[in-house]
């Protein structure tokens, strides 16, 4: 075997059209472009997602992640197992400033369910998961949403 004689495989390779070339070739004049236009000129025509200047798609349908939720509830969270250590009585946001527990105020007090309680505690808050509420009546204590 030789070098000339390798070649491509039977019907792998096609003649690129020849576009411009008169009636005949099936692609004249105009070269399938239409007469007149902006798709029609050299150069590329419109971007990718443009429609002519209505809203295009991808900034009609905010889809996927990063949107910035409309009146978003902001929270101060804290779990259960910051709620361990407290002797047993009320709590509520104040209580938890006063210990230390919380540092800043970002919101309405939300209780979440990591860890564990065996003390019988008030717990005042705005919210409660359903295991942190599951966890501190378990203990003894109640859970009463302000």
């Amino acid at each position: 075997m030789r070098l000339e004689d390798a070649k491509p495989k039977a019907g792998s390779k096609k003649r690129r059209k020849r576009k411009g070339r008169g009636i005949a070739a099936g692609q004249g004049a105009s070269c399938g472009y239409g007469m007149r236009g902006q798709k029609s000129r050299s150069g590329s025509g419109t971007r990718p997602g443009f429609e002519g200047g209505q809203m295009p798609l991808y900034r009609r349908v905010p889809k996927l992640k990063h949107f910035t939720i409309v009146n978003q509830n902001v929270y101060t969270v804290i779990n259960v197992k910051n709620l361990a250590d407290l002797p047993a009585g009320d709590v509520s946001m104040e209580s938890l400033m006063e210990a230390g527990v919380i540092t800043s105020n970002d919101g309405p007090l939300k209780v979440l369910g990591d860890g564990e309680v065996s003390t019988a505690l008030n717990v005042k808050a705005a919210a409660f998961t359903k295991s942190a509420k599951e966890k501190i009546e378990a203990a003894g204590g109640t859970c009463e949403i302000v």
